[in-house]
């Protein structure tokens, strides 16, 4: 089984681990093993081994950190993707632009904009996920998105052919992209920065940091924000008015730092992450007429009908 794909990977001397637990793949730190995990550590490697999953009848999913991403407790079959060290280069693009890999944690490379003196990006400093995933949801936060500073997106099919989308084709938005609407893998991307002092630079950075530590459960698995943002309301406030801070289902709970966050407090499975997401969804609707939208990528079912 995966003979293609094994023989690729070892051509291209790419990672491939079977039955790899995707706990450790994932911020939340749960679910089960899926058959095989390879780490392309090349555009080249990306695209011969799409090849050979096609070759092997088989479509696989391609994750970076995992930082918005739930994993069923029993695990997934077929094959996924690691976009992560090995696919990780940032490098200097002149006239004050970054281009990184998708790979690439956005952590990383808001440092590697610092060392260049180069503005924008302060507020994603803390931001969990990679640049690949950030790019795929437009990740955002403290009134700043990542889509506002892209010049260029470079990515492949799933059959390895590549390609790149402007800004105006990426069609970025509130916690969107077209990314997530069609079969493309997010390989690179150029920032556009500004020139600034380093050292306001750096105190943004810390400044934001600073804030998410106070007002985020940093110390505990999650995926960031568990429900979208609904319109007209923050999804925390809800949740907290509904009195379910604090809640728990098993080892999940709302967390009592940030009501818009569900963690994993005490050895969670997935069961409990979704059994808990869904007593939320049902008492917000009761006590608010708002239904709330998950965040978190969900693989497998859910235990709600819409």
């Amino acid at each position: 089984m995966f003979e293609t794909i094994l023989r690729v990977a070892e051509q291209h001397g790419c990672t491939a681990i079977k039955n790899a637990p995707m706990s450790e793949y994932t911020t939340f730190s749960v679910g089960g093993p899926v058959e095989l995990l390879v780490e392309p550590n090349s555009v080249d490697a990306l695209g011969d081994l799409l090849q050979a999953c096609e070759t092997d009848g088989v479509k696989p999913l391609v994750i970076g950190r995992g930082s918005n991403l739930l994993v069923p407790d029993e695990g997934l079959k077929g094959v996924v993707l690691h976009m992560g060290d090995d696919f990780s280069e940032v490098s200097y693009a002149g006239n004050d632009m970054i281009k990184a890999q998708a790979g690439a944690t956005v952590i990383k490379v808001c440092r590697f904009a610092l060392e260049y003196s180069l503005s924008g990006l302060e507020f994603a400093f803390g931001i969990p996920g990679t640049v690949g995933g950030a790019i795929y949801m437009n990740a955002g936060a403290y009134g700043g998105e990542i889509g506002e500073h892209v010049v260029v997106v470079n990515h492949m099919d799933y059959h390895g052919k590549r390609g790149s989308w402007s800004p105006r084709q990426a069609g970025f938005s509130y916690r969107h992209s077209n990314y997530m609407d069609e079969e493309l893998i997010i390989t690179s991307v150029v920032l556009q920065l500004d020139k600034a002092n380093p050292d306001a630079i750096k105190m943004k950075m810390d400044n934001f940091m600073e804030r998410r530590k106070t007002k985020q459960p940093l110390e505990y698995g999650s995926a960031g924000s568990t429900f979208k943002r609904p319109e007209g309301y923050y999804a925390g406030a809800l949740i907290e008015q509904s009195g379910l801070k604090g809640a728990t289902v098993g080892g999940a709970q709302v967390s009592e730092k940030h009501a818009g966050f569900v963690i994993n407090k005490d050895n969670a499975t997935a069961k409990d992450v979704l059994d808990l997401m869904a007593l939320v969804r049902e008492t917000v609707q009761r006590d608010h007429g708002v239904t709330l939208e998950p965040e978190v990528r969900i693989l497998g079912e859910v235990p709600w009908n819409s």
